[in-house]
């Protein structure tokens, strides 16, 4: 198949994945060495984080730039068998000897020295069969049943199998991606006012089922007054957050990364930035997000095949859904969910399931049916053919006249 050169939306995304790989790269290794130097289970090595994210990096940068000569029509035909796998994963993390425990949470597989997290890989499956069943229908569902099946049906038996390992903050991001793929293909607002009503019963039952993310939940609401319990997090990361003042008290310099932020290195990796980099650094990180973001959505909606176009939009939501949720939870502005920020905190299932979505983006950029943003122009009349004879006039003979 003849592709293009590559399009200003895929070379800024492109440039953006790699600028906020680097920073997550560096961020890791200011948030983590402390913590790593004085920890037995990392031997002592202040290296220890950045040495494996760098190995997950690379390998992830290999896979992004590999799947920009995948054409979109091969991702396509192995959609489910993808989604089989990731199925088969998100059932191994309950099997003993495989799925591997960490404080009550089996959400990982041991795969010999590697640690992979099978939910992560299960965003891409989900998003590719759910593509591709839309991209199959004549129009977008318009009914609940028209939704439930099979997409609902899908989306459920994922977002159940996650749920059990648990990780609710994993679901959010597969509902929010699945949403957008709805909004994309036109489905009715009053169907989409049904889903999100839905959502939010059904989110709320889950909150409420689990006594932890209740907490969690009553201290988002008021975290001041539950500074050293239930929101101690959030409390350190805005105290983390406002210390850094316009500039930052420089990198490497933060406080709050040494036995006061849980996670620093993780989760909250964006207080460390607003502590070190100050107001300037963050709001650079936002911005690069937010690019991000326009060049996603300038690919998906300038592509013309709609299982591009759908897998497109998927992508780009997951992504900058994730970003949003994380830096909302960071900044206290939403309820913590556990979703790391893409591309820079540390976590290398998140980080290799990222790249290949980037890569797959920008594949898609390069693809012939991209719509340019200018009309297009009508096509010349074709000639009228000369070998056709045309209709004889009417002659007067002597006798008529």
């Amino acid at each position: 198949m003849l592709r293009r050169e590559l399009p200003l939306e895929g070379q800024v995304l492109g440039i953006v994945t790699i600028i906020l790989t680097v920073v997550g790269q560096l961020m890791i290794y200011s948030a983590s060495s402390a913590y790593a130097m004085t920890r037995s289970e990392f031997n002592f090595d202040s290296l220890y984080f950045i040495k494996t994210g760098l190995v997950y990096t690379i390998f992830g940068v290999a896979l992004m730039l590999g799947l920009v000569f995948v054409p979109a029509g091969w991702l396509r035909r192995f959609a489910p068998i993808i989604f089989i796998a990731s199925l088969i994963g998100l059932i191994a993390v309950k099997v003993p000897g495989i799925g591997v425990t960490v404080n009550g949470a089996a959400r990982w597989l041991a795969l010999g020295p590697i640690t992979i997290q099978p939910s992560e890989f299960a965003k891409v499956g989900t998003l590719l069969i759910v593509a591709a069943m839309l991209a199959t229908r004549k129009r977008p569902p318009n009914t609940v049943k028209e939704l439930l099946m099979p997409i609902g049906l899908v989306v459920g038996v994922v977002c159940a199998l996650i749920m059990v390992q648990p990780d609710l903050g994993t679901t959010i991001a597969v509902c929010l991606m699945v949403f957008a793929l709805l909004v994309v293909a036109g489905t009715k607002k009053s169907l989409l006012a049904f889903v999100l009503g839905a959502g939010f019963v059904i989110g709320s039952l889950l909150i409420y089922a689990a006594p932890y993310r209740r907490d969690r939940f009553l201290a988002f609401l008021d975290p001041w007054a539950q500074s050293a319990d239930g929101a101690y997090q959030v409390v350190q990361s805005m105290i983390a957050i406002g210390s850094g003042g316009i500039f930052g008290v420089g990198l490497g310099g933060s406080v709050q990364k040494v036995n006061f932020l849980p996670e620093a290195h993780t989760d909250m990796i964006f207080a460390v930035i607003g502590e070190e980099l100050g107001l300037f650094g963050s709001v650079v990180i936002v911005a690069l997000f937010v690019v991000f973001a326009w060049a996603g959505y300038t690919i998906a909606m300038r592509t013309v095949d709609p299982f591009q176009r759908f897998l497109a939009a998927g992508a780009t939501a997951l992504i900058v859904g994730q970003a949003i949720v994380n830096l909302g939870a960071v900044m206290g502005i939403l309820p913590l969910t556990g979703i790391p920020l893409p591309l820079i905190s540390h976590g290398s299932s998140s980080r290799i399931v990222i790249l290949a979505l980037v890569g797959m983006l920008i594949a898609i950029s390069r693809e012939p049916q991209i719509a340019l943003p200018t009309a297009r122009k009508r096509a010349p009349e074709p000639e009228p053919d000369a070998s056709v004879a045309r209709p004889a006039r009417r002659r007067t003979t002597a006798k008529a006249r």
